[in-house]
């Protein structure tokens, strides 16, 4: 932790998404918390379809900002953050999207704007980890892009790919479960191949592999309860359900046993004594890389965001290489 006081005397600037965010508000309330400061100057960047962030951010710090609000939903924080990635400024979240993911990890509050504001304005600054992904394409081609929280290849990608945006706009993560009802049918099992580290390669069929920075997701989802945001490792979630019951027994996992019994050393000896069966459907794995090869392209996602189809993916972390403001 840097326990730096405020930001009087500092350059600030905020990068925010007009779709996402109600953009007077934001305003607004930014305007007013700089102005109780002292000595603040004000930036403001517009993403836009053709840039998500990373080009305004590195404006920013070509002008001199030290800390840069992303304001809007997950992609533009992960936009601001690649572009923030082993760098001298600090990130602050204004959590405007469908999951806000990072918020939810890392306790930065996401349903009220004021709150989010004195957080970044006020908080104390945490160096997290970052996740890197080299994707490379049934082309050939190749591009490395970073992610905060998760990504994710299989049945996940799918259904992010099909998530009806104007469903999204109104309902938030809901959408994603109207998706996931309308893909499983359809669903299949993804053969993988995959090495952690120098271990020797494994093969599976997948409904989902999952490769997490951090392991909560909304709906009161702990996929990866001993995931750690700094601890410089990946976190691998296999899941591999054969019916519609692997899938419900799954679903008790992460959102009964990981959020509640995971507690308290009474419920962890309680998942040990219960979870035999589902550890054939839902397996946890840990590692500082992984290198992944698909039988045949696949689409995968990014903190939420599909991009694209994969042959290969190299994932990876940069360990504690993005500053972020947390509350005190």
């Amino acid at each position: 932790m840097d326990d730096r006081e405020g930001t009087s005397g500092t350059t600030v600037a905020v990068v925010y998404n007009p779709v996402r965010v109600d953009v007077p508000r934001v305003r607004a309330v930014v305007e007013a918390r700089a102005a109780a400061e002292r000595d603040v100057d004000l930036l403001w960047f517009e993403t836009t379809p053709e840039d998500g962030g990373q080009g305004q951010t590195r404006q920013a710090l070509e002008r001199g900002a030290t800390l840069v609000l992303a304001a809007g939903g997950d992609g533009t924080v992960r936009a601001v953050a690649e572009a923030l990635r082993d760098q001298d400024a600090t990130l602050g979240l204004l959590p405007g999207g469908t999951g806000n993911l990072l918020a939810r990890n890392i306790g930065v509050p996401f349903t009220g704007l004021e709150e989010a504001v004195a957080v970044a304005f006020g908080g104390v600054t945490r160096r997290i980890d970052i996740g890197l992904a080299t994707a490379e394409r049934p082309d050939g081609s190749s591009s490395e892009h970073a992610f905060l929280v998760m990504a994710g290849i299989g049945f996940d990608a799918r259904m992010i790919e099909t998530t009806r945006p104007e469903l999204k706009r109104r309902v938030g993560w809901l959408a994603y479960v109207e998706s996931a009802f309308r893909s499983w049918p359809r669903s299949r099992k993804v053969r993988v191949r995959f090495g952690i580290d120098d271990d020797a390669e494994r093969t599976a069929h997948v409904s989902t592999i999952l490769f997490a920075n951090c392991g909560s997701l909304p709906g009161n989802m702990q996929l990866i309860p001993d995931s750690e945001v700094d601890d410089g490792l990946i976190d691998i979630a296999v899941l591999q359900p054969v019916t519609a019951f692997g899938w419900l027994a799954i679903w008790r996992k992460v959102t009964w046993e990981n959020r509640v019994l995971h507690r308290s050393s009474l419920g962890r000896r309680i998942i040990r004594f219960t979870d035999k069966a589902i550890r054939t459907r839902l397996s946890y794995l840990r590692g500082a890389t992984v290198a992944v090869e698909l039988d045949d392209p696949e689409p995968f996602e990014l903190d939420g965001d599909g991009f694209g189809e994969v042959v290969r993916l190299g994932i990876a972390v940069d360990p504690q290489g993005l500053r972020v403001r947390v509350p005190r």
